[in-house]
């Protein structure tokens, strides 16, 4: 199933198609120049059901119109990456050809028009866009999913500092932004930062932040201090500690705790109870199933904690909603650890194990994502 408006947004679609009937029907498809992006403007097509594919030989982007009533030239003038496109009758589908890689096309609506941003990309992403058969959007339109990353740490609180003077806060900040690059780049989601620079973030305020952007993932990423530990590890959601080395983390960590209530619908307080119950039960499983994602793509390129997959009280994976992990990507306590944290390739092979883990995580909705009202 492709991505939906969230209500606010069919909200507001419908308001704009309120407002100025007609007037889509009027306009003709257009595709003009954005800076470095091509701007492509369907009018009339917010409302139909769309598919939108990739291929590499020769390099090319196709979507799927089936109930769209074309308007407008049956081709269309080039602009930024876009050589031309096409639109084809009797396939009822729009060809758009490439002079080369592009990154995810950023799909919206404007009242009745669907709207694509097409901008260069890497090879490799557009490579793996470019897949047999599989579409690489779908839907009406609706914005892509929000994964958040949460730099541990911050401003006055620098975490762990290592044997040779290194700052967790700085390290895992560095981190996260690779991930960023890298999910951004794949083109799959939206990826937020809990803090973008060396800031204070009180732990609660982490929490409200992913709830806050409808996130439909959670990663939080740290390099503490474990006497005897080295390698990453990987950490979710339970109120009884797997063991004692996670119990001791989840204690440095909770500087604060979260209520993190849910906006349940208007019915009696067992049936509340019962939704929060089932919502918080889904949201682990959507947690232990990234934890164990993470666990298998890390593996073969870090070092590893033994039982690298542990379950604490974290505060900050406890919102009751958003599936969440915390990762460790080694300790600052350990000197190999630390050598290897320090170096950008290291750090760029892990947060490319991770956006990965994200990324297959992503492929198949609607497993232990949780949703209510």
């Amino acid at each position: 199933m492709g991505p939906t408006l969230p209500r606010r947004g069919l909200l507001v679609a419908a308001l704009a198609a309120l407002a100025a009937p007609g007037l889509a029907a009027a306009e003709s498809a257009s595709l003009g120049g954005d800076g470095g992006a091509a701007r492509l403007v369907l009018p009339g097509a917010a409302g139909s059901a769309w598919r939108l594919t990739a291929a590499s030989r020769p390099a090319r982007l196709v979507l799927s119109l089936p109930s769209h009533d074309w308007e407008g030239p049956r081709s269309l003038h080039g602009a930024g990456p876009v050589r031309a496109a096409s639109w084809d009758a009797r396939a009822r589908r729009l060809v758009i050809d490439l002079s080369g890689p592009v990154a995810m096309p950023d799909v919206s609506r404007e009242g009745g028009a669907l709207v694509l941003s097409i901008r260069p990309g890497p090879a490799a992403a557009f490579a793996r866009m470019a897949g047999p058969g599989r579409p690489i959007a779908t839907g009406q339109g609706a914005p892509r999913p929000v994964v958040v990353l949460d730099p541990g740490h911050g401003g006055k609180d620098p975490g762990t500092i290592g044997a040779t003077g290194t700052y967790e806060k700085r390290i895992v900040l560095a981190a996260a932004q690779e991930m960023k690059r890298r999910l951004e780049a794949g083109g799959r989601c939206r990826v937020l930062l809990t803090r973008s620079r060396d800031t204070f973030v009180p732990l609660a305020r982490r929490v409200e932040f992913a709830r806050r952007s409808r996130a439909v993932l959670f990663v939080s990423i740290h390099a503490d201090s474990a006497p005897g530990a080295r390698g990453a590890s990987v950490y979710t959601l339970s109120e009884t500690a797997s063991d004692a080395l996670s119990a001791a983390l989840a204690r440095r960590e909770n500087a604060a705790d979260s209520a993190g209530g849910l906006n349940l619908p208007p019915v009696p307080a067992d049936v509340q109870r019962i939704l929060l119950s089932l919502v918080r039960q889904e949201t682990r499983q959507g947690s232990a199933r990234l934890a164990g994602m993470a666990v298998s793509a890390l593996r073969p390129r870090v070092p590893l904690l033994p039982n690298t997959h542990r379950q604490a009280a974290f505060a900050v994976l406890k919102s009751p909603d958003v599936p969440s992990m915390l990762v460790e990507i080694g300790f600052l306590s350990d000197r190999r650890d630390e050598a290897q944290l320090k170096r950008p390739e290291h750090r760029a092979v892990v947060a490319a194990a991770l956006a990965g883990a994200v990324e297959d995580y992503l492929e198949r909705p609607g497993l232990g994502v949780a949703s209510v009202g």
